[in-house]
């Protein structure tokens, strides 16, 4: 995910390409891999758990691991921190930056995480969405990305989302680097937002475009059952995942459901672009299935959880779709990082099983597991 509170309002006509391999399992929403090019035998390791934090978040900076988790969830958390040895969780930067309750001032507080970054100078970022209820509306002050030094503890930068970066309805959810510019995704009402990240100036673009918005006939499936919301209605939730190409000319993004697009990043980044003129720069890249997270590493390989069967893959430069590990422990397995590109962390988050999703019962199996799984060269 990054956002399983994006609740989508609309949705756009569009068709489900299925890709056929010779010798393939067929998987929903064009996903095929072919045995003879499933990686070899992996295992899991489990790094840490948690009785506290659902975390949906890991960064690595400085040397030290960071994680997070949105208050929504109804864990008590720290909302961010600092994973040390015997699983236990130091409050990051310190622990009254996790305290927030309702009317306190939001603007020194978390309000809810959704996700964690390094930048290019090793600065960790964090994404709060400013929402402490879900699908609700960001509390005054709460939207915000907090820019901090990982080994210190040091606020460097806060970065305030007003109403007109983040309005009724937003629900801001990740984010990735390119020089000068961020890049973050709105899975609430369905847009992009690129920062400048000298300035602080926040722009909104491709609001409602079709390519950030969720697709009626790509429904969630999760254990054979579509997910559902508190409504007893689909889960729909808009553009979520993102990343930059390494030669930082690309921005991949599109709704947690799929299908996902690409647009140029200097076309982003030109603030007298007009919204028509971006529009019309925005196309095709891949057809995914729904999923947990991505990243992608310095040669351009995607790796992603695919939500329906628990399983870590691969998508290659050339397209090809490369199965690496299934393991039910990979359940809503969330915001992978690649760690010297020798290992793939991932925050197994299991958001499907809150109440909100289950007719009011937790089916959540302690503890929270953050695992890792070694990548071959």
């Amino acid at each position: 995910m990054k956002a399983i509170e994006a609740f989508s309002r609309q949705s756009h006509g569009g068709r489900a390409i299925v890709a056929s391999l010779a010798l393939g399992i067929l998987l929903s929403f064009g996903l095929a891999s072919r045995a003879s090019e499933r990686a070899e035998a992996a295992s899991l390791r489990v790094e840490a758990t948690s009785m506290t934090l659902d975390w949906n978040a890991v960064a690595q900076a400085a040397g030290r691991i960071f994680v997070s988790g949105p208050r929504w969830t109804g864990f008590p958390g720290p909302s961010v921190a600092l994973l040390e040895p015997g699983n236990r969780l130091r409050p990051f930067p310190d622990r009254a930056w996790s305290d927030w309750k309702p009317g306190l001032d939001a603007r020194r507080k978390f309000v809810n995480v959704n996700a964690l970054h390094v930048d290019a100078e090793g600065k960790l970022w964090v994404v709060d969405t400013g929402t402490p209820q879900f699908g609700g509306p960001p509390v005054a002050g709460g939207a915000k990305l907090v820019r901090l030094d990982a080994g210190t503890g040091e606020v460097i930068r806060i970065y305030p989302l007003g109403s007109e970066a983040a309005p009724a309805g937003t629900y801001i959810d990740d984010i990735r680097f390119n020089g000068a510019h961020a890049y973050l995704t709105d899975a609430g009402t369905g847009a992009l937002l690129v920062l400048d990240i000298a300035s602080g100036q926040c722009r909104r673009v491709l609001a409602g475009h079709p390519a950030v918005m969720a697709r009626a006939n790509r429904p969630i499936i999760i254990g054979g059952q579509t997910l559902r919301d508190g409504k007893g209605q689909p889960l729909r939730i808009n553009v979520d995942p993102l990343e930059v190409s390494p030669d930082g000319k690309i921005l991949y993004f599109g709704p947690l459901e799929g299908p996902w697009s690409q647009v140029p990043t200097a076309a982003l980044d030109d603030a007298s672009l007009s919204s028509e003129r971006l529009a019309a720069q925005v196309t095709p890249w891949a057809d995914l299935p729904p999923i947990g997270g991505s990243t992608m590493d310095p040669e351009g390989r995607l790796y992603f959880t695919a939500l329906k069967d628990n399983t870590v893959y691969r998508r290659e430069r050339d397209g090809r779709i490369v199965a690496l590990l299934t393991d039910p422990r990979l359940h809503w397995a969330d915001a992978p990082i690649l760690i010297e590109n020798r290992a793939l962390w991932l925050p197994a988050a299991q958001l499907d099983r809150l109440p909100q999703f289950n007719l009011g019962k937790s089916a959540i199996q302690l503890p929270f597991a953050l695992v890792s799984l070694k990548i071959a060269p």
